[in-house]
């Protein structure tokens, strides 16, 4: 049966059917409190309304954060891509852009093109140094748990220097939470029965099972682990559906542009972009849940506000 971790900024929390009940830990970082396994498991107390807490994201920082690039066949066709022919592929964020479930998404006064992601990030439980040889017996006892994250993007950051880095890393970034769930192995086998849906201003924008995905993370993990360390508490978001607001141009737009020297065709594209009402904007309210579609498995829902940096 899964396992409910919450988090704020003083304590741990499990969280079950009367309320939340407080972990007596002294674990500081999610790395510690998976090491303290049984201090959750044994959890006792007075349990008290999860809407009295002030919920941080139960993945604490610095930690490797790490992404799967169009890992949704729905997404990868919308980007005007063959899904036979994507390869497995990640980039990397900073964990100073983790933020909480409940906190609100800051854009930097530069950024024009703000754009959401609903994705699931796999928590590591357990060390997977480089070549660490998984198997479909042995991923669960490395993967800790499932968090709801969004991978919040700076479009027009991100396509014209044609890397993620910088336009994936600015703080608040990647909202995480409300919880951590710990799965066991039989759970973790019905990780492509969870439902990515976001909405912003209650308009449902994503809407998409796991099962979409390309690479599932046993295959992930294996291709990342042979030249990247993974650690207890670091972060695998897994990709996205399709529904963001990014979308490909229509191939005759797309082959007309081809032709313009770079400045030309990127000042046209934005232009078009700066026309589509889907990017994110000053007070719009943007939310994340993931859950199996019979509820034994969820992941809570995020609640997020857009504020814009003049």
């Amino acid at each position: 049966m899964s396992t409910s971790v919450l988090r704020t900024a003083d304590a741990w929390w499990v969280r079950t059917p009367a309320g939340a009940i407080r972990i007596d830990t002294d674990a500081e970082t999610t790395a510690d409190l998976l090491a303290d396994r049984r201090a959750i498991d044994e959890a006792t107390g007075d349990p008290v309304p999860v809407e009295s807490l002030d919920l941080v994201s139960p993945v604490t920082t610095p930690c490797r954060v790490v992404a799967q690039m169009t890992n949704f066949v729905s997404h990868v066709k919308d980007a005007g891509m063959n899904p036979d022919t994507v390869p497995l592929t990640f980039f990397r964020k900073s964990s100073g852009s983790v933020s909480g479930p409940y906190d609100d998404i800051v854009k930097p006064g530069h950024v024009r093109l703000l754009d959401y992601e609903a994705e699931i990030g796999l928590v590591i439980g357990a060390a997977l140094p480089v070549g660490a040889d998984l198997t479909a017996d042995s991923v669960a006892d490395h993967v800790a748990g499932v968090v709801v994250t969004n991978d919040i993007s700076a479009r027009d950051i991100q396509l014209p220097k044609t890397q993620f880095y910088e336009s994936k890393s600015y703080p608040t970034f990647t909202p995480v939470g409300p919880a951590l769930v710990l799965l066991d192995a039989d759970e973790l086998k019905r990780f492509t029965d969870l439902r990515l849906r976001l909405w912003v201003n209650g308009e449902p924008r994503q809407d998409m099972t796991a099962a979409d995905m390309l690479y599932q993370p046993l295959e992930a993990l294996r291709a990342l682990t042979r030249f990247q360390r993974m650690d207890p508490g670091d972060l695998l978001l897994t990709g996205t559906p399709v529904g963001t607001a990014l979308s490909a141009p229509a191939k005759p737009v797309e082959i007309i542009a081809s032709l313009l020297p770079a400045a030309t065709k990127w000042n046209l594209f934005f232009k078009a972009q700066a026309r589509n009402p889907k990017y994110l904007h000053d007070g719009d309210v943007v939310e994340v849940a993931v859950a199996t579609d019979d509820g034994a498995i969820d992941l809570g829902r995020q609640h997020t506000i857009v504020r814009w940096v003049r």
